[in-house]
């Protein structure tokens, strides 16, 4: 491998097509033209970087947001080579910048592994970008060429010498192409921490001129610093337990701690390619783990009983880190995030399987807390079925399967149905009396509900209006979930826009975030969006959902018109309700994505969970974003 990663020249690439339809159809390649689309610009580019790092040539990466919104992303690799491509005729960076899927991952001597998911790479980021420029340093010399939508705007120049090497790429999203043109510095620091972490070693630096802002990730502990990253708001059970093997192309790194958490956080990679539907990797892993602890039980049970875990019991607390490298990725479902490849369960399975069984073997203690942990979510897990099955009995010997407080519709097409989860009665009679009853129910909740960050599943299973809520979806929840008996494809949350009602709508994400988190994935879940403000003057009325929208209508209104402000959803009557927050026609939704599953946990974790201390900073830090806090 030596010999071949260090030979990198224009004959090692290889090009598959050209880029006329990026511009035409941008989603396609990159999923979006709104802010996902828009940072994953970046994200290709510095994926360059790091297959540099992977392939043992690149120690740094800088990724810098300018005050214009521009991007440069600099690596200190090999620099992409900028001779005479063969076929082209054109210099191979020229090639690499304008023709789609061309690059060094095509040949297997070049990138042993590559994260780059689809292959589009740099170019696609070039036809978005209204110019883009590329320094390359290599040979002892600086070549510099620049682009204009995607079209080559000069020759290749020389611009001088230097001792360096590396390549640098500046780019602006072209405006034409984007609806949002600004990057955000929160989503793009979260990804280049999760690289960094991935990639032990690699630094990499991020600055945003635009709000004066620096950023340096560099673990040396790589996924091991990644789970104590996870777990740092968490209280741990033991020390990371970590796992590096190798079987011929295939290399695994595993770290796994235990927490005295309720909910498992497992995360796999492929690549760098955050797999958030897994796959044959983490199936590998799941076995492996419960047969491990099931084998450890039964070779060191004194106690006559029989004992046997579920793969959902030694995950209840657990927070893993699954990476593996790998030659050739098949990928497959619905985004392109699951890892197809049939040989790849075995392997991990046997790699964990024997790093595992070693490490209880030689570490008994820790083995004994693992073993405990797992004892007493089973427990919990046989009190929680002989309550879902006292549900069911009980569902059996009533007329109605569902819950008594479900207002439901006349249209049994699931696709067609929404239902709300409406906080109170109040509200939930004014909305029972407003909606169209043909396609839309109407699910009224008494008060909070329970926080399941911090209960186990066999409390959960008491919780009156946590089963009042999985009688309604039909979906049941956790190992029996099953998204094709959803009776509804629009679960629209709808609280008051106040303190409380945010209190309320969190604690019900919360609770689909950690049980139901499939009905997020579908795209199933919606906040209802009622607004803050009737503002009137005369005959004309109009509703405000912010105090820029009020602000502007009292200024077109004159000084006379009069504020009327909605705390609660019980404050309007049936015929406002449908107007400004039910009616398809007239209503705004905003639908729920998990973006990134890692800052999804953190932030859960933060809110809902046992510590108050970083509940407190968190509060303090974006407490200036309060725009209307009700005391």
């Amino acid at each position: 491998m030596a010999e071949n990663t260090n030979s990198y020249d224009a004959k090692n690439i290889t090009v598959l097509g050209g880029l006329d339809a990026v511009r035409k159809r941008p989603s396609m390649y990159i999923g979006s033209t709104s802010e996902r689309g828009l940072h994953h610009l970046i994200y290709e580019v510095v994926d360059n970087a790091i297959d540099e790092a992977m392939a043992g040539n690149c120690t740094s990466v800088k990724v810098t947001i300018h005050k214009d919104n521009s991007v440069s992303v600099e690596d200190d690799g090999r620099g992409i080579p900028v001779d005479m491509h063969p076929k082209f005729k054109m210099s191979a960076l020229e090639v690499v910048m304008t023709k789609l899927h061309a690059g060094g991952k095509f040949d297997d001597k070049t990138y042993k592994v590559s994260g780059g998911l689809h292959g589009v790479g740099v170019s696609v980021v070039n036809a978005l970008s209204s110019s883009l420029e590329v320094w390359v340093k290599r040979d002892g010399q600086i070549y510099y060429l620049t682009f204009d939508h995607g079209k080559t705007n000069s020759k290749i120049k020389i611009l001088g010498k230097t001792d360096g090497r590396g390549t640098t790429v500046k780019f602006k999203p072209d405006s034409e192409i984007f609806s949002i043109t600004v990057f955000d510095f929160d989503t793009v620091a979260t990804r280049l921490r999760e690289l960094a972490f991935l990639n032990k070693g690699l630094k990499i630096e991020f600055e945003d001129e635009r709000e004066s802002k620096k950023k340096e990730f560099h673990y040396e502990g790589g996924i091991i610093s990644f789970v104590e990253h996870l777990n740092k708001h968490k209280t741990a059970l033991h020390e990371p337990i970590y796992l590096h093997q190798t079987k011929g192309d295939i290399e695994m790194e595993v770290t796994m701690q235990y927490t005295n958490a309720f909910t498992e956080n497992v995360f796999s990679f492929v690549n760098n390619i955050n797999t958030h539907e897994g796959g044959t990797h983490l199936s590998g892993f799941k076995t492996a783990l419960t047969r491990s602890l099931n084998n450890y039980v039964e070779k060191t049970n004194k106690s006559g009983k029989e004992i046997k875990f579920s793969s959902e019991d030694v995950r209840e607390g657990l927070t893993a880190i699954i990476s593996i490298k790998i030659p050739e990725p098949q990928f497959e479902g619905q985004t392109k995030t699951k890892l197809g490849n049939s040989e790849v369960k075995g392997i991990v399975d046997s790699l964990v399987s024997s790093g595992l069984n070693t490490f209880l073997d030689e570490t008994p203690k820790v083995a004994r807390e693992i073993i405990e942990k797992s004892l007493n979510a089973a427990k919990a897990r046989d009190a929680a079925k002989r309550a879902r099955e006292l549900v069911r009995r009980k569902s059996i010997l009533e007329t109605s399967t569902l819950p008594g407080k479900l207002s439901d519709c006349s249209e049994k097409d699931a696709s067609k149905c929404e239902v709300f989860l409406v906080e109170g009665d109040s509200a939930g009679g004014s909305a029972k009396q407003g909606r169209n009853k043909e396609f839309q129910a109407i699910l009224p909740l008494k008060g909070k509900i329970l926080n399941v960050e911090k209960a186990r599943i066999n409390k959960i299973m008491t919780s009156n209006e946590i089963i009042t809520i999985i009688t309604a979806l039909g979906t049941s929840i956790a190992e029996e979930f099953n998204l094709e008996k959803a009776r509804y494809h629009k679960i629209i949350i709808m609280t008051d826009a106040d303190v409380d009602g945010n209190h309320i709508t969190t604690l019900i994400l919360t609770f689909f975030f950690r049980y139901m988190k499939e009905l997020i994935d579908a795209g199933f879940i919606y906040l209802a969006q009622p607004p803050l403000y009737l503002v009137k003057k005369g005959k004309s009325k109009q509703y405000a959902q912010t105090e820029e929208e009020k602000d502007a209508l009292l200024k077109e209104f004159g000084a006379g018109a009069s504020i009327q402000r909605y705390k609660g959803l019980g404050e309007m009557n049936p015929d406002q309700l449908w107007e400004t927050t039910m009616d398809p026609t007239t209503r705004t939704l905003k639908q729920i994505k998990i973006e990134d599953a890692v800052e999804a946990d953190r932030i859960f974790t933060i809110l809902m969970g046992e510590e108050v201390e970083p509940r407190r900073a968190f509060i303090e830090t974006h407490a200036k974003k309060v725009v209307n806090l009700d005391i």
